[in-house]
């Protein structure tokens, strides 16, 4: 068993809570700006110290709602500063926050409220309201339900003004290390979400010891970043934290539309993001540049890019041709793309789903570190990370200070440490399978290289066997697949079967670009485009692409262009925009079966 356990920097301390990440950055800088607010054109800063002021000056609010210590509080919402305001109000008024994605389904908000036994919920929008109006005589526990637009924070904070400083002060400190902070549902890709327990260790232990590893990150003068990942997230969740602990000025963006106005404007040195994000940016680029004409000069930069990056990260010398060539691209291409991110990211921290080197390369090169890192809701998000200082590209990195990762005998990733979440709420036989011996059983498949850097090769249970007895991992042939600029998502079936085969969508985002730079109609339907023998024609490219990296077994012999999309709306992605394969191989059982049903025709691979 292959084993990479990392001790602590940082020492725990038991009676630590996560507001004391608040108290001492205010105690240490007040008049640091922390977050930054839209305002007009540009941003109005908030610091620490009014930051902490208005925390307690809600959680006042709450205190005289009713609200007690222990009690637990839904919030749904998107990404805005005011996440962040009722997260820490709700920690110094002694609350557990038990956050719902803001796409959720009634129904969905009906089984967190009524598992977690929340009595009040807060919510952002008349939209939002809607949904919970819908299920609320099912909800007989929750009190109150409050509305941020009809303005909730300012009626709550008046209604708290009688409430002493002492008495915050009381329940700030009332919850020790152990003790829970949080309950998050995870996203449910396959069943009823599960709620994870989540403690203020997990938090305030992962938070400093993780500050250490990412020094140059955000503990840099002037480190900033835009969040546009949900905070409902345990990714998004933790970094909002991380930064208050760190000093990091914070802004949200919750429209993804307006995220590079919103860099543009704002100029932060670091990104959290997902690896489409990477891959849109990418994509659009690409096709700016080949409708303006210059798309043989922007694929000529972004493979000089990555073999730049390859050279470097293998220590090798740049040959001189290649120095020429960098230098010239630098001008014409990678400066427009680092000006249209703000012209400051020097990091970006990346998880969810694998890059890909491609990717990782060709940002390198443009000055940006992307650095990958791998977790779970149960391991409060990350566990391993790429460092500013040392990163492999195509590997999610090693274990953080704290951290033991480990691999079962079969490949699954493990892992133990201070991070790792207590239990699933109400759930003991859920919790007791989670773990094997202390450790916890993450379902996904990886593998170690010699100095601990962990690589994500897939899902355990996501593996097919085809009929041949061939185990292929999906994931090796979707990510590249998915890189391509009009394919939307992809899902690689097979099991049980005599080939390979693939479910795919198109981008509707993208598709009207890529359409009109291929002499094609902008305005082409989903429906058209996918029998459409020129967007077949691309779509098999990125097959063959996707080919070239496994053998002839596990390689695409057929795929299906669907005319719908998978969104979170139709039930086939999670919030974080991974797939519910389960879902989607039944809601498409009988497009699989034509596959299967016809003769193989393919133009890529022979048949014997």
């Amino acid at each position: 068993m292959v084993q990479f356990e990392v001790p602590a920097i940082v020492p725990a301390d038991p009676e630590a809570n996560i507001t004391d990440l608040l108290v001492k950055r205010v105690e240490a800088t007040p008049n640091l700006a922390l977050f930054s607010v839209p305002e007009g054109a540009g941003w109005r800063d908030i610091t620490a110290a009014d930051f902490q002021t208005a925390v307690i000056a809600l959680a006042k609010g709450f205190a005289a709602a009713g609200i007690q210590p222990g009690e637990k509080v839904g919030f749904l919402a998107r990404t805005t500063y005011e996440w962040s305001l009722v997260d820490f109000a709700l920690f110094y008024a002694g609350a557990v926050m038990v956050p719902i994605y803001e796409t959720s389904s009634p129904a969905q908000i009906q089984w967190i409220m009524e598992d977690s036994g929340a009595i009040a919920l807060m919510v952002e929008s008349g939209d939002h309201f809607a949904k919970v109006d819908e299920v609320r005589g099912d909800l007989p526990l929750v009190r109150d339900v409050w509305q941020l637009h009809l303005g909730a924070i300012d009626t709550l904070t008046a209604a708290g003004a009688s409430i002493e400083d002492a008495e915050i002060e009381r329940r700030r400190n009332l919850a020790v290390a152990s003790d829970i902070a949080t309950l998050i549902y995870t996203s449910g890709s396959t069943g009823r979400p599960k709620g994870c327990v989540l403690t203020h260790s997990n938090f305030v232990e992962l938070t400093r010891n993780s500050a250490k590893s990412l020094d140059k990150v955000v503990s840099t003068p002037g480190a900033s970043t835009v969040l546009f990942i949900t905070t409902a997230h345990v990714f998004a969740r933790f970094i909002s934290i991380l930064n208050v602990h760190a000093g990091v000025r914070t802004g949200h963006q919750p429209d993804t539309k307006q995220l590079l106005p919103a860099l543009g404007s704002f100029k932060p040195t670091f990104l959290l993001a997902v690896p489409r994000v990477f891959e849109k940016v990418y994509n659009s680029a690409e096709q700016k540049a080949e409708g303006g004409g210059k798309g043989k000069i922007f694929r000529a930069a972004a493979a000089a890019a990555i073999e730049h990056s390859r050279l470097l990260e293998e220590g090798k010398k740049i040959p001189f041709g290649l120095k020429i060539k960098f230098a010239l691209f630098d001008k014409l291409v990678y400066s427009k793309l680092r000006e249209a991110m703000g012209g400051n990211i020097q990091y970006a921290v990346s998880g969810s789903a694998p890059l890909g080197a491609r990717l990782g390369h060709f940002f390198h090169s443009l000055g940006v570190v992307i650095l990958e890192g791998y977790g779970l809701t149960e391991t409060t998000a990350p566990a391993t990370v790429n460092l500013a200082d040392k990163s492999k590209i195509g590997t999610v990195g090693p274990a953080l200070p704290g951290v033991g990762v480990r691999l079962a005998d079969d490949g699954e990733i493990e892992v133990k440490g201070i991070n790792v979440f207590k239990e699933y709420w109400n759930n003991p036989e859920a919790t007791a399978e989670a773990f094997d011996d202390g450790w916890f059983r993450t379902g996904d498949i990886g593998s170690f290289d010699s100095e601990g850097f962990l690589t994500v090769t897939g899902r355990k249970k996501e593996i097919i066997v085809t009929a041949g007895g061939k185990n292929v991992a999906p994931a090796a042939l979707e990510d590249p697949i998915r890189a391509n600029p009009i394919i939307g998502q992809v899902v690689v079936v097979g099991d049980q079967k005599p080939f390979i085969s693939a479910l795919i969508t198109l981008d509707s985002e993208m598709l009207p670009t890529w359409l009109g730079n291929n002499g094609l109609p902008a305005d082409m339907s989903l429906t058209d485009a996918s029998s459409n023998e020129a967007v077949r024609a691309e779509v098999q490219r990125a097959v063959d692409i996707a080919n070239k990296n496994v053998s002839r077994a596990e390689s695409i012999r057929k795929f299906t262009i669907l005319d719908t999309e998978w969104t979170e709306a139709s039930g086939h992605l999670t919030p974080k925009m991974s797939i519910k394969r389960n879902v989607i191989v039944s809601d498409f059982a009988g497009e699989i079966s034509a596959i299967y049903d016809e003769p193989v025709q393919t133009t890529n691979v022979p048949i014997g």
